[in-house]
């Protein structure tokens, strides 16, 4: 059954074709050069403690953009903000999950353009609860350039909110 839920978020919420991986699986992703992450979407399996995860882009820099890929932000169980600094957009994610601790860790590549983006920045409220699916989009003329999260150690499962800029 739980196959079919998430077989039918797929295809009912996803831009994208698959996946970018499976359950226990590292990953990493980047949006095609002068573009950043502007949709986020993830699935939880209570068998496997961990979830998948999509993403897609859109156009952000007219110009080559100045990136770079960041160290891991979080430890396992421990909660963490991150805000790519210098008024940098989002522009991939990588993860890898730890058996032991049933958590995963993340960095981040940030990119740096034409103009920054700091201005009417916003926190998005929660976007996820407990092992359940979901899927963020970053509001139009928006760009991703934060996340935070917390672990719930009682159920193996992040809580994500997201943080929002408009270019200057």
């Amino acid at each position: 059954m739980q196959v079919i839920v998430l077989l039918l978020l797929s295809i009912a919420v996803a831009p994208a074709a698959s996946w970018v991986n499976n359950f226990h699986e590292a990953f990493t992703y980047t949006c095609q050069t002068g573009q950043s992450i502007n949709f986020i979407m993830s699935a939880h399996n209570d068998k496997y403690k961990d979830r998948i995860w999509n993403f897609a882009c859109q156009n952000t820099f007219s110009k080559p953009a100045s990136c770079y890929w960041t160290g891991y932000e979080n430890d396992f169980d421990k909660p963490f903000t991150f805000i790519c600094p210098f008024g940098s957009v989002v522009t991939g994610m990588g993860s890898y999950y730890d058996m032991r601790t049933e958590d995963r860790r993340w960095q981040y590549y940030c990119c740096e353009g034409e103009v920054e983006v700091t201005r009417n920045c916003k926190w998005s409220d929660y976007v996820n609860v407990v092992q359940k699916p979901f899927r963020w989009d970053t509001p139009v003329n928006y760009y991703l350039t934060g996340v935070y999260s917390s672990h719930d150690s009682a159920v193996e499962d992040r809580l994500w909110k997201y943080y929002y800029c408009q270019k200057n």
